[in-house]
């Protein structure tokens, strides 16, 4: 039996945000920046939202393939939870 995926409301304010993380994605990426610097900014900003809605954005946002989203998505939590802790 497959599980059921619950449809994600996303509030207009989490959309704007959204907007922004791509775009400053996108804007890394056309200084020249890498793809890493630029998914961990998208993480930055939208690090409370679901997995599924980051990982989509990094992809769109940081031109990452679905497994390169996942695995950046990884890494972009430890080094977070490395630099909250001090």
């Amino acid at each position: 039996m497959a599980a059921k995926k619950q449809s994600v409301v996303i509030s207009e304010d989490d959309a704007k945000a959204i907007e922004q993380a791509i775009a400053q994605g996108q804007t890394s990426i056309a200084q020249g920046k890498t793809k890493v610097d630029a998914s961990m900014a998208i993480y930055r900003a939208l690090n409370t939202q679901p997995q599924e809605t980051v990982v989509s954005e990094m992809i769109e946002g940081a031109g990452l393939t679905p497994k390169g989203g996942l695995t950046y998505w990884y890494n972009c939590r430890r080094k977070y939870a490395k630099e909250a802790e001090g």
